[in-house]
Protein backbone atom coordinates (compact mmCIF):
# COMPACT_ATOMS: atom_id res chain seq x y z
CA UNK A 1 0.00 0.00 0.00
CA UNK A 2 1.33 3.45 -0.92
CA UNK A 3 1.89 5.70 2.11
CA UNK A 4 -0.23 8.75 2.85
CA UNK A 5 2.13 11.71 3.17
CA UNK A 6 1.77 15.19 4.64
CA UNK A 7 4.49 17.69 3.70
CA UNK A 8 5.26 20.75 5.82
CA UNK A 9 7.96 22.03 3.43
CA UNK A 10 7.27 23.55 0.00
CA UNK A 11 10.50 22.19 -1.51
CA UNK A 12 9.77 18.67 -0.28
CA UNK A 13 6.17 18.94 -1.45
CA UNK A 14 7.41 19.62 -4.97
CA UNK A 15 9.91 16.76 -4.73
CA UNK A 16 7.25 14.23 -3.72
CA UNK A 17 4.72 15.58 -6.21
CA UNK A 18 7.21 15.30 -9.07
CA UNK A 19 7.95 11.71 -8.12
CA UNK A 20 4.60 10.28 -6.99
CA UNK A 21 1.90 12.98 -6.68
CA UNK A 22 -0.75 10.60 -5.40
CA UNK A 23 1.06 10.21 -2.07
CA UNK A 24 0.39 13.73 -0.81
CA UNK A 25 -2.76 14.09 1.27
CA UNK A 26 -1.84 17.34 3.04
CA UNK A 27 0.45 20.30 2.31
CA UNK A 28 0.99 23.80 3.66
CA UNK A 29 -0.56 27.00 2.36
CA UNK A 30 2.91 27.93 1.05
CA UNK A 31 3.27 24.83 -1.13
CA UNK A 32 2.88 26.46 -4.54
CA UNK A 33 4.48 23.86 -6.81
CA UNK A 34 2.96 22.16 -8.65
CA UNK A 35 0.18 24.70 -9.05
CA UNK A 36 -2.50 22.06 -9.60
CA UNK A 37 -1.65 19.98 -6.53
CA UNK A 38 -4.76 18.28 -5.14
CA UNK A 39 -4.17 17.94 -1.40
CA UNK A 40 -5.70 19.33 1.77
CA UNK A 41 -4.20 22.60 3.04
CA UNK A 42 -3.17 22.32 6.67
CA UNK A 43 -1.89 25.81 7.57
CA UNK A 44 1.52 27.40 7.29
CA UNK A 45 5.01 26.05 7.76
CA UNK A 46 5.28 27.82 11.14
CA UNK A 47 1.70 27.24 12.29
CA UNK A 48 0.42 23.91 10.94
CA UNK A 49 -2.97 22.70 12.13
CA UNK A 50 -1.98 19.64 14.14
CA UNK A 51 -5.56 18.45 14.53
CA UNK A 52 -6.20 18.71 10.80
CA UNK A 53 -3.01 16.81 10.03
CA UNK A 54 -3.89 14.09 12.51
CA UNK A 55 -7.36 13.78 10.99
CA UNK A 56 -5.78 13.02 7.61
CA UNK A 57 -4.21 9.88 9.18
CA UNK A 58 -0.90 10.18 7.32
CA UNK A 59 1.66 7.41 7.42
CA UNK A 60 4.43 10.00 7.27
CA UNK A 61 4.88 13.72 7.90
CA UNK A 62 7.95 15.26 6.26
CA UNK A 63 9.47 18.37 7.78
CA UNK A 64 12.64 20.45 7.97
CA UNK A 65 14.53 21.67 11.02
CA UNK A 66 14.68 25.23 9.68
CA UNK A 67 11.26 25.57 8.06
CA UNK A 68 9.25 24.03 10.89
CA UNK A 69 9.07 24.65 14.64
CA UNK A 70 10.16 21.98 17.10
CA UNK A 71 6.99 22.31 19.28
CA UNK A 72 4.77 21.60 16.27
CA UNK A 73 6.81 18.54 15.35
CA UNK A 74 6.69 17.35 18.95
CA UNK A 75 2.90 17.74 18.97
CA UNK A 76 2.60 15.67 15.81
CA UNK A 77 4.75 12.93 17.33
CA UNK A 78 2.69 13.06 20.52
CA UNK A 79 -0.37 12.44 18.35
CA UNK A 80 1.26 9.21 17.23
CA UNK A 81 2.45 10.34 13.80
CA UNK A 82 5.74 9.38 12.16
CA UNK A 83 7.68 12.60 11.47
CA UNK A 84 10.78 12.64 9.26
CA UNK A 85 12.82 15.81 9.84
CA UNK A 86 15.39 16.87 7.28
CA UNK A 87 18.43 19.12 7.68
CA UNK A 88 19.52 20.85 4.47
CA UNK A 89 22.24 23.48 4.68
CA UNK A 90 24.47 22.37 1.80
CA UNK A 91 23.96 20.99 -1.69
CA UNK A 92 25.31 17.59 -0.61
CA UNK A 93 22.81 17.50 2.25
CA UNK A 94 20.02 18.39 -0.18
CA UNK A 95 20.80 15.45 -2.42
CA UNK A 96 21.19 13.05 0.51
CA UNK A 97 18.02 14.19 2.27
CA UNK A 98 15.94 14.15 -0.89
CA UNK A 99 17.03 10.57 -1.46
CA UNK A 100 16.16 9.70 2.16
CA UNK A 101 12.72 11.31 2.00
CA UNK A 102 11.78 9.67 -1.29
CA UNK A 103 13.37 6.23 -1.08
CA UNK A 104 13.35 5.55 2.67
CA UNK A 105 10.48 7.69 3.92
CA UNK A 106 8.10 7.26 0.98
CA UNK A 107 9.38 3.90 -0.25
CA UNK A 108 9.80 5.13 -3.85
CA UNK A 109 12.45 4.31 -6.44
CA UNK A 110 15.10 7.01 -6.69
CA UNK A 111 13.73 9.44 -9.31
CA UNK A 112 15.54 10.30 -12.51
CA UNK A 113 15.21 14.03 -11.83
CA UNK A 114 17.38 13.66 -8.73
CA UNK A 115 20.15 11.98 -10.73
CA UNK A 116 19.85 14.69 -13.37
CA UNK A 117 20.12 17.44 -10.74
CA UNK A 118 23.25 15.88 -9.23
CA UNK A 119 24.79 15.50 -12.67
CA UNK A 120 24.00 19.11 -13.59
CA UNK A 121 25.83 20.46 -10.54
CA UNK A 122 28.73 18.02 -10.90
CA UNK A 123 29.23 19.17 -14.50
CA UNK A 124 29.62 22.85 -13.61
CA UNK A 125 33.20 24.09 -14.08
CA UNK A 126 35.01 25.62 -11.15
CA UNK A 127 34.39 29.38 -11.09
CA UNK A 128 37.37 31.34 -12.43
CA UNK A 129 39.36 33.72 -10.25
CA UNK A 130 38.70 34.77 -6.69
CA UNK A 131 35.16 34.59 -5.28
CA UNK A 132 33.18 37.78 -5.75
CA UNK A 133 32.12 39.26 -2.37
CA UNK A 134 28.40 39.91 -2.18
CA UNK A 135 25.59 40.81 0.16
CA UNK A 136 22.40 38.80 -0.22
CA UNK A 137 19.33 40.52 1.24
CA UNK A 138 16.26 38.38 1.85
CA UNK A 139 14.07 41.09 3.40
CA UNK A 140 13.78 44.83 3.82
CA UNK A 141 12.02 46.89 6.49
CA UNK A 142 14.13 45.75 8.29
CA UNK A 143 17.02 44.67 6.10
CA UNK A 144 17.91 41.02 6.62
CA UNK A 145 20.58 39.08 4.76
CA UNK A 146 21.97 35.60 4.37
CA UNK A 147 24.34 34.84 7.23
CA UNK A 148 26.11 31.64 8.18
CA UNK A 149 25.39 28.02 7.34
CA UNK A 150 22.64 28.42 4.74
CA UNK A 151 21.74 26.33 1.71
CA UNK A 152 21.58 29.41 -0.52
CA UNK A 153 24.99 30.52 0.69
CA UNK A 154 26.44 27.14 -0.21
CA UNK A 155 25.02 27.33 -3.73
CA UNK A 156 26.44 30.83 -4.19
CA UNK A 157 29.88 29.73 -3.02
CA UNK A 158 29.89 26.98 -5.66
CA UNK A 159 29.15 29.62 -8.27
CA UNK A 160 31.99 31.95 -7.32
CA UNK A 161 30.05 34.31 -5.04
CA UNK A 162 31.27 34.81 -1.46
CA UNK A 163 28.63 35.93 1.01
CA UNK A 164 30.36 38.61 3.09
CA UNK A 165 28.23 37.64 6.10
CA UNK A 166 28.94 33.91 5.85
CA UNK A 167 30.80 34.03 9.18
CA UNK A 168 28.13 35.96 11.04
CA UNK A 169 26.91 34.41 14.30
CA UNK A 170 23.32 34.37 12.97
CA UNK A 171 21.95 32.60 9.93
CA UNK A 172 19.71 35.51 8.88
CA UNK A 173 21.00 38.63 10.63
CA UNK A 174 19.44 42.07 10.56
CA UNK A 175 22.04 44.50 9.22
CA UNK A 176 21.50 48.26 8.81
CA UNK A 177 21.59 49.43 5.21
CA UNK A 178 24.59 51.69 5.72
CA UNK A 179 26.57 48.71 7.03
CA UNK A 180 25.56 46.62 4.03
CA UNK A 181 26.82 49.32 1.70
CA UNK A 182 30.09 49.57 3.65
CA UNK A 183 30.65 45.80 3.85
CA UNK A 184 33.18 45.58 1.02
CA UNK A 185 30.75 43.75 -1.24
CA UNK A 186 31.20 44.03 -5.00
CA UNK A 187 27.74 42.68 -5.81
CA UNK A 188 24.26 42.61 -4.32
CA UNK A 189 22.20 39.48 -5.01
CA UNK A 190 18.46 40.15 -4.84
CA UNK A 191 16.17 37.09 -4.95
CA UNK A 192 12.43 37.45 -5.50
CA UNK A 193 11.54 35.47 -2.37
CA UNK A 194 10.87 35.54 0.51
CA UNK A 195 10.85 39.30 -0.17
CA UNK A 196 9.99 40.08 -3.77
CA UNK A 197 12.90 42.25 -4.86
CA UNK A 198 12.47 43.68 -8.36
CA UNK A 199 14.33 46.06 -10.67
CA UNK A 200 12.34 48.89 -9.08
CA UNK A 201 12.51 47.68 -5.48
CA UNK A 202 15.95 46.87 -4.11
CA UNK A 203 18.78 47.92 -6.44
CA UNK A 204 18.27 51.63 -5.63
CA UNK A 205 19.34 50.94 -2.04
CA UNK A 206 22.79 49.88 -3.28
CA UNK A 207 23.73 52.66 -5.71
CA UNK A 208 27.41 51.71 -5.91
CA UNK A 209 26.90 47.98 -6.47
CA UNK A 210 25.82 46.00 -9.52
CA UNK A 211 22.66 44.07 -8.73
CA UNK A 212 21.88 40.49 -9.72
CA UNK A 213 18.13 39.86 -9.65
CA UNK A 214 17.64 36.12 -9.33
CA UNK A 215 14.78 33.65 -9.15
CA UNK A 216 14.54 32.96 -5.42
CA UNK A 217 13.19 29.50 -6.03
CA UNK A 218 16.37 28.54 -7.87
CA UNK A 219 18.47 29.84 -4.99
CA UNK A 220 16.58 28.47 -2.00
CA UNK A 221 14.46 25.48 -3.08
CA UNK A 222 15.81 21.94 -3.04
CA UNK A 223 14.02 19.55 -5.36
CA UNK A 224 13.33 19.26 -9.08
CA UNK A 225 14.31 22.92 -9.58
CA UNK A 226 17.93 22.10 -8.69
CA UNK A 227 18.76 21.02 -12.24
CA UNK A 228 17.40 24.28 -13.64
CA UNK A 229 19.26 26.20 -10.95
CA UNK A 230 22.56 24.75 -12.16
CA UNK A 231 21.77 25.94 -15.67
CA UNK A 232 20.34 29.38 -14.89
CA UNK A 233 22.08 30.77 -11.80
CA UNK A 234 25.62 31.08 -13.22
CA UNK A 235 24.53 33.52 -15.93
CA UNK A 236 22.19 35.38 -13.56
CA UNK A 237 25.09 36.10 -11.20
CA UNK A 238 27.48 37.52 -13.80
Amino acid sequence: MRPRVVSLVPSLTEAVAATAPGLLVGVTDWCTHPADLAAARIGGTKNPDVAAITALAPDLVIANEEENRAPDLAALRAAGLDVLVTEIRTLEQAFAELDRVLTVGCGLPRPRWLDEAEAAWAALPAPPGDPRPAVVPIWRRPWMVLGSDTFAGDLLARLGVRNVYADHAERYPRIPLDELNASGAELVVLPDEPYRFTADDGPEAFPRLPAALVDGRLLTWYGPSLARAARKLPSALR
